[in-house]
């Protein structure tokens, strides 16, 4: 670990690895700074990578308005198998049959997904009940009622066409759960499905491409952080630090 860096504020563009959590890249750039105010502007799953915005310093206090920009994402849907959490970390609860669909009647199910509509959180996620996060009860074999959540879809694009598995590209508002849109999407065509894979590409005008890698920012000495540091006005108009 590094000396501790003073007086350090900005916005910090991380291409999340798998297998971490948000919380593993905050602490791993926490540990090698040394830097105690350090967080994150929306949580993505340990089976997903890209774009995750860190915070640091006083631009922490730019989350909430962060959280709430628009999302992009690239997946797999893979048709035929049904897991308890909607995606591949999660146990096979059922496998059915694929229909003999054809490329246009999948990008026509997906296409049925657009617009403006209320989505039904699943069970493994961290949304509290009564103070206690509907993961816990999931893991318990609790099923609890959950309140539909607004949420809007503003691209739903086929981009692979290779049954079982479907290759897509989703544009949607904060609070989408795109492994619900994949369990749903199975439900439609009567054979379940699952979320096989996710990676964010973008969150508002900012893109994965900006992002630099763990690897490459523990490769870096203390002076040459403020470089990848982006200006919280730059992202957030009329932010004051």
């Amino acid at each position: 670990m590094l000396g501790p860096i003073k007086e350090l504020d900005g916005i910090l563009l991380v291409d999340k690895p798998t297998d971490h959590t948000s919380h593993d890249v905050v602490a791993r750039i926490r540990r090698k700074f040394g830097m105690k105010r350090v967080g994150h502007a929306g949580t993505l799953d340990p089976m997903a990578t890209g774009l995750l915005i860190v915070l640091v310093g006083k631009a922490t206090s730019a989350s909430q308005y962060l959280m709430s920009m628009d999302k992009e994402y690239t997946g797999t849907i893979k048709l035929g198998t049904v897991t308890n959490t909607q995606d591949a970390e999660g146990d096979v609860m059922e496998t059915r049959l694929v229909p003999p669909l054809t490329e246009t009647q999948a990008r026509s199910a997906l296409q049925g997904f657009m617009g403006d509509q209320y989505q039904t959180p699943p069970m493994f996620s961290a949304i509290k009940i009564a103070g206690v996060p509907l993961y816990k009860k999931a893991r318990q074999g609790e099923e609890v009622e959950r309140e539909p959540r607004f949420i809007r879809v503003m691209r739903f694009d086929l981009t692979r066409f290779a049954l079982p598995e479907l290759d897509f590209l989703v544009q949607c508002t904060k609070g989408t759960y795109v492994r619900t849109l994949a369990h749903d999407l199975g439900q439609k065509l009567g054979c379940g499905a699952h979320l096989s894979a996710l990676r964010r590409t973008g969150i508002d005008k900012l893109r994965v491409e900006q992002a630099h890698t763990i690897p490459e920012i523990e490769a870096l000495a203390a002076a040459e952080l403020p470089k990848l540091l982006l200006h919280p006005r730059d992202v957030v108009p009329n932010f004051v630090l």
